[in-house]
């Protein structure tokens, strides 16, 4: 008597977990993206005297707003 075993590999997945997994990463880049606009606004509401406080230089903003969203 032959016997036939199936396994799944964990590298398949269906069509409904792919598109779970695609809404999932959708939200984690808006999340980051939202993170990053609103960083990015708070430091531009600061006076350079503010600015100059923390030791920040008006072109280090975009910079600082990018790694407070995608580099923590």
């Amino acid at each position: 008597m032959t016997h036939l075993n199936l396994t799944h590999t964990a590298s398949y997945r269906g069509l409904s977990d792919r598109i779970a997994g695609f809404v999932a990463d959708l939200r984690a880049k808006l999340a980051r993206r939202k993170v990053y606009r609103e960083t990015l606004r708070e430091l531009r509401t600061l006076d350079a005297r503010e600015l100059a406080d923390l030791g920040l230089n008006p072109s280090m903003l975009k910079r600082i707003a990018y790694q407070a969203a995608y580099e923590t």
